[in-house]
């Protein structure tokens, strides 16, 4: 779910600007599922400009208290989120985890770096949502761990209905600062794509696994 249009619309015209998404219609990208596709998102370049980093943070950090009160602890979806979540962490003043995919198969074997204390009360943050696999992944250890997951906030999703099926399944609320519609929204208002190139960006977020040229 996207709270706020303004904060949607700027946040894909930023992603846009610095490349974090890049969209190529014409020479398609190949994902590592196998998939074809015209889209690639790669929110961890945000990092690198610090304009673009605070306006994330300082939404993320709103939309947190917004939707899911003050926290305990802010945790961070490794690797891609580790950044971002330290930051909103560090605005709101809050201690700081992230989640491993898995545990690690050495030392103390721990999937979740950092003090978690039981029962305490954790907002997720990801950088991108695609089928939701992973970023569940993380709220289920982080529950195994006793924590009380609240919800999960990202700075991009595709918009799949795979991933609305999986997180209701869960019954995880998710909330992102923009998604796939206010990206093509705001790349054809800007004449970043054509008409064509528009058509064929629709046309693959209906059927993704399935889409080719």
């Amino acid at each position: 779910m996207v709270l706020d249009k303004d904060t949607a619309k700027k946040t894909a015209e930023l992603l846009l600007q610095i490349n974090a998404i890049k969209l190529n219609p014409k020479n398609p990208f190949s994902w590592a599922s196998g998939w074809k596709s015209p889209i690639y998102c790669d929110n961890r370049i945000t990092l690198s400009f610090p304009p673009i980093r605070n306006f994330l943070r300082e939404n993320m950090a709103k939309q947190i208290e917004s939707e899911y009160g003050r926290p305990d602890v802010i945790a961070g979806v490794a690797t891609g989120a580790i950044g971002i979540g330290m930051l909103v962490a560090e605005s709101m003043g809050l201690p700081f985890v992230y989640v491993r995919p898995e545990p690690k198969k050495h030392g103390r074997g721990n999937q979740i770096e950092g003090f978690l204390d039981n029962g305490q009360n954790v907002v997720v943050v990801e950088d991108l949502i695609s089928t939701g696999k992973s970023s569940l992944n993380a709220v289920k250890a982080l529950k195994e761990a006793g924590a009380n997951v609240k919800g999960m906030i990202a700075i991009f999703s595709y918009g799949f209905n795979i991933a609305s099926e999986n997180f209701e399944k869960e019954q995880v609320k998710l909330n992102t600062l923009s998604n796939y519609n206010f990206l093509l929204e705001q790349a054809n208002e800007t004449h970043y794509i054509n008409e064509t190139e528009l058509e064929t960006l629709k046309e693959w977020r209906e059927n993704p696994a399935e889409w080719c040229v």
